[in-house]
């Protein structure tokens, strides 16, 4: 998308959209955050079985993957800071939606709402932070996705707190929808308000994602697979394979998400300092050192720390990918739209992938697959190199010192 209005705007103007665009995230995550901690009340309420929940669970993802190429077409219509805006606020609102349901089949069209809501959501802010961050002229992304995984430890702890009081969830998401939907119109108001040139053709609705995307999709691939595999397994992996406490095993999921979070947070300078291909081969390594200490682990302690390797080493992968993505070509939204949902599709089957592999040989051998895609990052750190990053670079520069504010 090239944008007519803001074209030029100044430091102090960009300084607020990185903030803004950060809050965005922020919220975006919390949303999530909150749902995830009250699934077992929505399953009780719908009156739905393990197997049913997990059909149920499902759905998400496939509404993402169906809606969210829809984006680009959006933002064109509507300019980049209204279409964030309306999907901002149809997500944060969606998030009541699964509480209310009173079966299988209305839960899972709530569900697929609120996928289709999220991915949407998700396509719009990363392409406004990667213009955000092309224009800044430094590695925002990373910090960024780290904004995402604090606001939903945020909500997590919020839907934690509401269920260690009994709340009923209609109420408890219903408060939560309409606070984070106040607070993302808020946060909107700050990004860049970016309109495509009036020459511009409009993106199709629908369209196939471009082939640079489905390259640097791979990777993020990889590292998505190693990240839900970790995630929703690594207290299974402690509690089956090693033999540790319930609290000891849950306590290794939390510490899982910290590290991501950490690591997110951080990684913007790394990256400036480093350069993404090199920061994601050292990833790569980390990751599957990491992998390896777990398959080897012979003691909780140091299968703890393996999946804390993980999760460091997988850190900005996702987040380096979007950047990457809204860098390859003339369309960012298609192209971020093509890898997310690449990496939305990762997300859907590690977590059955690793059950299936786990119920044909053992939980040990899901895990050197883990470690297998982890060294997945190593081969392929290189797709993430892209020229249109220095074009950028050079554009921003020639904007700054064009503008008449200065």
């Amino acid at each position: 998308m090239r944008m007519s209005s803001e074209s030029k705007a100044g430091p102090q103007r960009l300084k607020r959209a990185r903030f803004a665009v950060a809050a965005v995230f922020c919220v975006h995550g919390a949303v999530t955050g909150s749902f995830a901690t009250r699934i077992p009340w929505i399953q009780d309420h719908a009156g739905v079985g393990a197997g049913q929940l997990g059909l149920a669970l499902a759905f998400p993802a496939l509404g993402a993957s169906v809606a969210m190429p829809l984006a680009g077409a959006i933002s064109h219509r509507l300019g980049a800071r209204s279409a964030l805006r309306v999907l901002l606020a149809l997500w944060t609102l969606s998030l009541v939606l699964p509480a209310f349901a009173p079966n299988l089949f209305t839960l899972c069209a709530a569900l697929f709402v609120y996928g289709a809501t999220s991915g949407m959501s998700d396509v719009a802010m990363n392409a406004l932070g990667v213009e955000t961050e092309n224009r800044l002229d430094r590695s925002i992304m990373s910090g960024l996705h780290g904004m995402w995984s604090a606001g939903a430890l945020i909500g997590s702890a919020g839907g934690t707190l509401a269920a260690h009081l009994g709340s009923d969830a209609r109420l408890h998401h219903t408060l939560a929808a309409l606070t984070l939907t106040a607070l993302g119109l808020i946060a909107c108001q700050g990004v860049l308000d970016l309109h495509s040139s009036a020459d511009e053709e409009p993106p199709p609705r629908f369209a196939l994602p471009p082939k640079s995307a489905l390259v640097i999709g791979a990777v993020g691939f990889c590292a998505v697979f190693a990240e839900g595999a970790s995630l929703d397994w690594s207290a299974v992996y402690l509690r089956d394979v090693l033999d540790t406490s319930p609290g000891l095993a849950a306590a290794s999921t939390t510490a899982f998400a910290l590290t991501m979070a950490v690591a997110r947070l951080a990684g913007d300078r790394i990256v400036d300092r480093f350069g993404p291909v090199r920061t994601v081969r050292v990833g790569g390594v980390t990751a599957t050192l990491g992998g390896l200490l777990v398959v080897a682990a012979p003691h909780p302690a140091l299968a703890m720390c393996g999946f804390a390797l993980i999760g460091f080493g997988v850190a900005v992968v996702v987040p380096l990918a979007f950047a990457a993505a809204g860098r390859s070509g003339p369309n960012p939204s298609q192209a971020i739209a093509g890898v997310a949902t690449i990496t939305y599709t990762s997300g859907l089957i590690a977590p059955s992938a690793i059950g299936a592999v786990a119920d044909v040989t053992s939980l040990v051998v899901s895990f050197a697959l883990v470690t297998l895609l982890a060294f997945g990052l190593v081969l392929g750190a290189g797709v993430l190199r892209s020229a249109g990053r220095e074009s950028a670079r050079s554009g921003a520069k020639e904007q700054v010192v064009n503008d008449p504010r200065l």
